[in-house]
């Protein structure tokens, strides 16, 4: 068998060119974090800039079984049933409105 034998000399150069390239890339990988949450601020400053209104669309319908549609947003009444005749369909109630 043989057996390598590496000089000191060129074994604490190797190391110290090894302890050189380890800090450089631990102060990239530093930068690299910084510029990520950076860049993530910029974005939720930029988002947060406009102002930001809901508006509540949403219809509630309700039928009450007597062919009366209820559809609004604080029981509205917008369609009624075309209704033949002089019966009606509402309740006592409901005809007060």
């Amino acid at each position: 068998m043989e057996e390598n034998n590496v000089s000191y000399v060129v074994f604490e150069g190797q190391m110290a060119r090894n302890e050189r390239i380890t800090k450089r890339l631990i102060i990239v990988i530093i930068i690299l974090i910084a510029m990520l949450f950076a860049s993530n601020a910029i974005w939720l400053y930029a988002w947060n800039q406009y102002d930001y209104e809901v508006e509540d669309n949403s219809l509630n319908y309700v039928q009450d079984g007597r062919g009366i549609n209820i559809i609004g947003h604080e029981n509205e009444v917008n369609n009624e049933p075309e209704v033949d005749g002089t019966e009606s369909y509402l309740s006592p109630e409901e005809e007060e409105r």
